[in-house]
């Protein structure tokens, strides 16, 4: 069994004349909710043992949130293909990871990050999966989080339709529970 994790970058400053949307860092509510999303992911024992992370500032600053909070060290692969990346990209860069880990994440942006979870997403079977689906298609806001589950040996056999979708979490997710 191999787990994937997708994760939108957490909010970041607005576009500015001055600034290269590479460039863009997050705002101050955006480090609170990486802060949040990475202590429920350590809550639910859900860290990774590999990262490929988007190149843009914004990405790799969620990212040292999240490892600042988790307390592990990972391998990273920071990767300029992953900005503003499309699903198949995404996708093909999971199929060439050749580490036996059992968790990876991906930390991107959108639409491309989105159209991958929706893309590699079984269809519901059941009332909570058909929730899940509703909720991924309705909105995937900054700092969400997509678990999806594959039945693999090898990250070199995800494949569209098999990810068992086993959760769906935005930071406003984690403010009602509190």
């Amino acid at each position: 069994m191999k787990r994937l994790i997708l994760l939108r970058h957490a909010k970041a400053v607005p576009m500015a004349p001055d600034l290269e949307d590479h460039d863009r860092v997050l705002a101050d509510r955006g480090r609170s909710d990486a802060a949040r999303m990475g202590q429920y992911l350590r809550e639910e024992g859900l860290l990774p043992e590999v990262v490929l992370c988007s190149s843009a500032a914004r990405t790799r600053q969620t990212l040292g949130v999240m490892l600042a909070v988790w307390g592990t060290e990972p391998i990273v692969r920071e990767m300029n293909d992953l900005y503003l990346a499309r699903w198949l990209t995404i996708i093909n860069h999971v199929r060439q990871v050749r580490e036996a880990a059992t968790t990876l994440m991906v930390v991107g942006h959108n639409p491309g990050l989105e159209e991958c979870a929706r893309v590699l997403a079984r269809p519901p079977g059941d009332a909570k999966s058909r929730k899940l689906q509703q909720l991924l298609h309705d909105d995937y806001p900054t700092a969400a989080v997509t678990i999806l589950e594959f039945e693999i040996d090898a990250w070199s056999g995800v494949e569209r339709g098999e990810g068992e979708l086993q959760g769906f979490i935005r930071p406003r997710d984690l403010n009602a529970t509190e």
